[in-house]
């Protein structure tokens, strides 16, 4: 009995301690509705495009172009055929079912049609709309789209607008598979999205990523959709998909050191896109509104020497005399902060403001002058359309070089001046002063920088000439060239 009390009595104990640490352990315990899950996951598994592809895969185009040339039919083959060389010549692996075509039947001199580049588009109307980059058509005389369902059609240009890099062609076509525009404003950084176009000329090929940025800053009239779907020369034109299946952007350029991808892409917002588009299928071109000034951006210490606060609006560097801004009373130093009533953060907030405002329009600015803010109306002008322009010549350029194996290619060529250099950011590289022959054919124009040939960088034309002079001439040879901002490869098949 004894030792039954004594257990009796340490249960108790024991219990009375277990009481009085529960209440300690609980009071100082968050309560229940308080405590959060440890490592709780925010985002779980990966997801499954092949509903997408099925989806939106009907819509997307395959864009060929082609340009005329006096030449005769001496073998250049067939894009398929270019395409097997250039599989070949970097030891990739030949995609299944692509096979070399039959040869075509000698014919004499002719205007024949010479295969010229690859692109991608989508289809935006039932009745034969596409929309796709304008550098993808510009310069062809031809254009050839294939569909999904294997059906070629001849194509024409409605419209192109550069400035945007925008185009829509047509082919005679119904009951087609349109795509459906998605709202770019709930598009989110880090969302996943997808791709489909022709990289290489590879049709139908889809590649996935996340988009990395909004708001790129890369153009005068566009903010850009960054992404690190893989991009490549083909690509161009095609749509950018987001997860419901809509069409968020057109794939526009990449950024690269090399030509090809190297995890850095662009896309034209598909609000601007669809915008330039309803303009180029309604009157063929895109009208513009001007107001005449030249900006700059607002620095901190400007702001803040001049009383503004904190950096914002377009700073007007100068003002054209008889311009719109110049009959409202515009002057330089004049800070815009306002257009239309529409805030502007940034100073390339104002020509994409005043960009979509229509010609002889009036509108309102709202400038800082002097440290206090007023009013001006101003009727705005039409913006010039753009005319071609070749890269930047100083007037100390080299002059070009036609001799040697470049001669053979129907290339004249010059080094790159120091001031060309820093104007189009390069280190190195080789002006096309001038093309004829197989370089023409293969689509290299004047004004185009070689940065590369068979692989071998060329900073400078000597570095050029001694690579072509080690190339076999009677073989393809391909170069990796740069045009404006673009990188891309191009494949000279010489004459044999």
């Amino acid at each position: 009995m004894k030792h039954a009390s004594l257990h009796n009595r340490t249960l108790i104990s024991l219990a009375v301690v277990a009481l009085w640490a529960g209440g300690l352990v609980s009071s100082l315990a968050p309560s229940p509705v308080q405590a959060q899950p440890v490592g709780a996951p925010l985002v779980q598994g990966l997801p499954d495009f092949t509903a997408l592809v099925d989806a939106v895969g009907p819509s997307v185009v395959n864009i060929r172009t082609l340009s005329r040339a006096s030449e005769t039919n001496n073998g250049n083959g067939t894009p398929d055929e270019q395409m097997l060389e250039f599989f070949r010549r970097f030891g990739i692996p030949i995609p299944p079912g692509m096979t070399p075509r039959g040869p075509r039947q000698e014919r004499g001199p002719s205007e024949e049609a010479v295969p010229r580049g690859v692109g991608s588009g989508f289809v935006i109307s039932a009745d034969g709309y596409i929309m796709t980059n304008a550098h993808v058509v510009e310069g062809a005389d031809e254009l050839l789209v294939t569909l999904h369902d294997k059906r070629e059609f001849k194509a024409r240009v409605v419209g192109a607008d550069r400035r945007t890099d925008v185009a829509v062609v047509k082919i005679e076509a119904s009951g087609l598979s349109a795509v459906r525009l998605g709202d770019v404003n709930r598009l989110r950084v880090g969302e996943w999205v997808m791709a489909i176009g022709s990289p290489f000329g590879l049709e139908n090929t889809v590649t996935a990523g996340i988009v990395s940025a909004k708001q790129r800053e890369t153009g005068d009239f566009l903010p850009f959709i960054q992404t690190d779907v893989a991009i490549n020369p083909g690509n161009s034109g095609g749509p950018l998909i987001n997860m419901r299946g809509e069409v968020i952007g057109i794939n526009s350029q990449i950024y690269s050191r090399s030509g090809g991808f190297q995890g850095i892409s662009f896309a034209i917002p598909i609000d601007e896109a669809a915008r330039v588009s309803e303009q180029l299928r309604t009157v063929g071109r895109v009208t513009r509104g001007r107001i005449g000034v030249r900006i700059d951006q607002v620095s901190k210490e400007v702001a803040e020497s001049i009383g503004l606060g904190r950096p914002r609006g377009a700073l007007v560097r100068s003002v054209e005399p008889d311009s719109p801004a110049a009959k409202a009373g515009v002057e330089p130093g004049d800070i815009i902060l306002k257009f239309n009533g529409q805030d502007l953060e940034r100073s390339v907030d104002l020509p994409r403001v005043v960009g979509n405002t229509a010609p002889g329009s009036r509108g309102t600015m709202t400038v800082f002058r002097r440290g206090g803010q007023r009013d001006l109306s101003v009727v705005v002008a039409e913006l010039e359309p753009e005319r071609s322009q070749p890269v930047a010549q100083a007037p100390q350029a080299a002059p070009p070089s036609s001799s040697g194996p470049a001669q053979a290619l129907g290339l004249s060529l010059a080094d790159l001046t120091a001031a060309q250099k820093r104007e189009l950011g390069l280190q190195g590289g080789v002006r096309v002063a001038a093309v004829e022959g197989a370089a023409a054919r293969a689509g290299l124009r004047e004004g185009d920088v070689i940065m590369a040939v068979a692989n071998t960088e060329t900073p400078t034309l000597k570095d050029l000439e001694t690579v072509l002079g080690r190339q076999d001439l009677n073989r393809p040879v391909n170069v990796l060239f740069r045009r404006g901002e673009w990188a891309q490869y191009v494949v000279i098949r010489p004459q044999r």
